[in-house]
């Protein structure tokens, strides 16, 4: 019995993911980020609470080069998913939702992003 001729999927390095399904999916990391970030967050707190040779060593490790990484990041991960949650409530209107409007609306969730970190961060370290 002769084998048919199927068709075959493109490998996903050919395959391209549109703009928006790369924006719901860094939203859903962005939530997960945020959560941990939650968890480091209340380790600061209770270690403030705790005395000062906790808050300390919460300090220490939070000031350090791979910690100011982290709190970047997890400022990054809530502008993105401030405004990516803004978009969805914007779309649950109805508006917006075309395709073009949708590329169009999460580039700018994209940019809008780094700028929110720029300026927290700018105005944490100016204070």
């Amino acid at each position: 019995m002769a084998k048919k001729a199927r068709p075959l999927s493109p490998h996903l390095q050919v395959y391209r993911l549109p703009l928006p399904a790369v924006s719901s999916i860094t939203h859903r990391f962005t939530g997960i980020a945020l959560t941990v970030g939650t968890l480091v967050l209340t380790w600061w707190l209770v270690a403030a609470a705790s005395g000062p040779d906790d808050f300390d060593t919460a300090q220490h490790v939070l000031g350090s080069p791979i910690g100011l990484l982290c709190l970047l990041g997890w400022t990054w991960a809530f502008g993105y998913h401030l405004l990516k949650g803004i978009q969805h409530l914007i779309w649950d209107t109805g508006t917006g939702i075309t395709n073009a409007s949708a590329q169009r609306s999460s580039a700018l969730v994209f940019g809008g992003s780094f700028v929110l970190t720029a300026i927290v961060w700018i105005a944490a370290f100016a204070l």
